[in-house]
């Protein structure tokens, strides 16, 4: 008696310890059932052993946790134990994103309970569930919620363009950072997005292919009966285009949103590489710069936002690749998508076919090879093309194939941009088991050295782009390679 009333406070207290970081709800269930389990089969001290008490490296979701509760009773004290440790997994802290290599399926939402029959599961519901199992934080929760209700606005901007014309469309009189004429939407979007995302308070720095430089995303300091008070800066990086494709809006083709989330880094200024002239900023600008500049391969979610004959956002926490699709009677989107991968191959390719002369000759031989069928599938592709990268990406991912944007002569390190666009649809088709490269090298392992460096890119379907890869790597071209290579090392300047 004396051994099993130990056992049973000693359980308890474990139970406590453990569960400490998570809801009240799993406390309760998860302390209950290992009393439980230990009244009715006793204590067993083999379980006081330190091995028994650690926790599984891969978090346990809600619903499976529910089971192993109702499984624990009637089970011994080790097993009762056991199941405590399993279900207090530290489901507050996002788990480390995946590169691509290998694929992580998404939350299955089968799994949902008490899902809104007349709704299906809307985004919100997806990332409270994604945040109960333990797959992003709360901040990452409400950088999503902002890009939802920015997004919704864009929607409502594009689709009503045509019946504004003199407020929407047309230029706005000014050039981008880029030396390219704005669009009206291009400045109203870019601001619609920058003051959802900064009215978080959980990012600490921004970044827009709109503008110059990354800013601070702290909130302003207001002034409160109280006194003047600053809100506090978040612990994440956005960067996005908020309308790709934009010269297309005229003529009321697809465009799109393009998003990445990195998480800034405790020794930012140590693994970032700043440009030569940053003397010339202040500090302020410093810090954000150093924070944005980071490998494709430090994103913890990315994705971007169709606008079309629907509006789609598809994106990525490191977990595989969902899809959602605005649903305009009710304001929310709704999981339509709910594991997206890429199919191995495909028989569709997605590029500039007029500038296929001036590409590097890796790529033109590539090209003229699918074109024929003389290539490994022996099928010839067909070519399509909208020019808007958000519209020819999501096609491929549904479709298969390859989407490229390669360097050529006039522009020997491509036209898109790397932080912007090339890392975060990266991110999200290595996700969903595709590929993308810029010729010999992976695009998530370029570290930026410049907030508008430009890549070139060949992403889509794991053998197309493995396919496509061996025509770079059979070429001799050593300016190629080089280019190539300076690239890894940070050597790209422009």
């Amino acid at each position: 008696q004396g051994s099993k009333l130990f056992g049973c406070c000693l359980v308890q207290r474990s139970c406590q310890l453990v569960a400490m970081r998570n809801s009240e709800f799993r406390s309760r269930t998860v302390a209950a059932a290992g009393l439980i389990a230990l009244a009715y089969g006793g204590y067993d001290t083999s379980f006081a052993s330190p091995n028994a008490l650690k926790a599984p490296e891969t978090p346990v979701s809600h619903n499976r946790m529910q089971r192993a509760n109702s499984s624990a009773v009637g089970v011994i004290g080790a097993g009762a134990v056991a199941a405590c440790a399993a279900a207090a997994v530290r489901p507050g802290r996002p788990t480390k994103a995946k590169t691509g290599r290998t694929k992580t399926r998404a939350l299955n939402p089968d799994n949902f309970s008490d899902v809104c029959d007349q709704t299906g599961v809307t985004l919100n519901r997806y990332m409270i569930e994604a945040n109960r199992q333990g797959v992003v934080d709360t901040d990452i929760l409400s950088v999503m919620n902002s890009i939802r209700e920015a997004t919704k606005v864009i929607s409502k901007l594009v689709n009503t363009a045509p019946l504004a014309q003199a407020e929407l469309l047309g230029l706005e009189g000014a050039i981008n950072v880029q030396g390219e004429d704005q669009k009206k939407l291009d400045v109203i979007t870019n601001d619609v997005l920058k003051k959802a995302l900064r009215y978080t308070g959980k990012l600490g720095t921004m970044a827009s292919e709109e503008e110059d430089m990354p800013v601070n995303a702290a909130l302003s300091l207001e002034t409160t009966a109280s006194g003047t008070v600053l809100s506090d800066t978040g612990k994440y990086v956005c960067v996005f285009d908020p309308l790709d494709g934009s010269s297309n809006v005229d003529a009321g083709i697809a465009v799109g949103t393009i998003f990445g989330i990195f998480k800034e880094s405790e020794e930012t200024n140590a693994v970032c590489n700043l440009p030569a002239n940053v003397k010339d900023l202040d500090v302020d600008q410093v810090s954000c710069l150093a924070a944005t500049l980071q490998p494709g391969k430090a994103l913890v979610a990315a994705g971007y936002v169709l606008y079309s004959c629907s509006t789609e956002l598809v994106f990525t926490l490191g977990r595989g690749v969902v899809g959602f699709t605005l649903d305009s009677s009710i304001g929310e989107y709704v999981l339509t998508r709910p594991n997206i991968e890429i199919p191995s191959r495909g028989k569709i390719y997605s590029c500039n076919e007029a500038n296929i002369e001036n590409w590097d000759e890796p790529f033109q031989d590539y090209i003229r090879d699918i074109q024929t069928g003389n290539c490994e599938t022996g099928d010839k592709y067909s070519l399509r093309y909208i020019g808007s990268m958000v519209g020819d990406v999501h096609r491929t991912l549904l479709y298969g194939g390859l989407f490229a944007y390669p360097a050529d002569t006039k522009n020997k390190d491509g036209k898109l941009r790397l932080l912007y666009e090339a890392a975060p649809m990266s991110f999200l088709l290595e996700q969903a088991g595709g590929l993308a490269i810029t010729g010999h090298s992976r695009v998530m392992d370029i570290p930026p050295v410049s907030v508008h460096q430009r890549v070139p890119i060949i992403l889509g379907s794991k053998e197309d782009v493995e396919e496509c890869k061996k025509y770079y790597e059979k070429c001799d071209d050593p300016k190629l390679k080089e280019r190539c290579a300076n690239r890894l090392k940070g050597l790209v300047t422009a």
